[in-house]
């Protein structure tokens, strides 16, 4: 997967970034698939809110696609 895909979600998820460790929590990339999946990991707080589906949904999968049209797909991963 192409650096430049991944540094721009990097981009994207340090603008969400803030208002995440907010509430004491995170969230890492952790792989983009061929097929323009984007995987991520919810840490701190976050791993078990129950507000973070929500959270990937309308905040972070929102943000990422917004920057990459690309992508097909942002899953949280345990």
């Amino acid at each position: 997967m192409s650096e430049d895909i991944k540094d721009k979600i990097e981009i994207a998820l340090n603008g969400m970034r803030p208002f995440l460790q907010a509430d004491g929590g995170d969230v890492e990339l952790v792989e983009v698939t061929d097929e323009m999946e984007v995987k991520l990991r919810l840490v701190g707080n976050c791993s078990n809110c129950s507000m973070s589906s929500m959270t990937m949904k309308a905040g972070i999968e929102s943000g990422i696609r917004n920057a990459l049209p690309q992508i097909t797909k942002v899953t949280a991963i345990v």
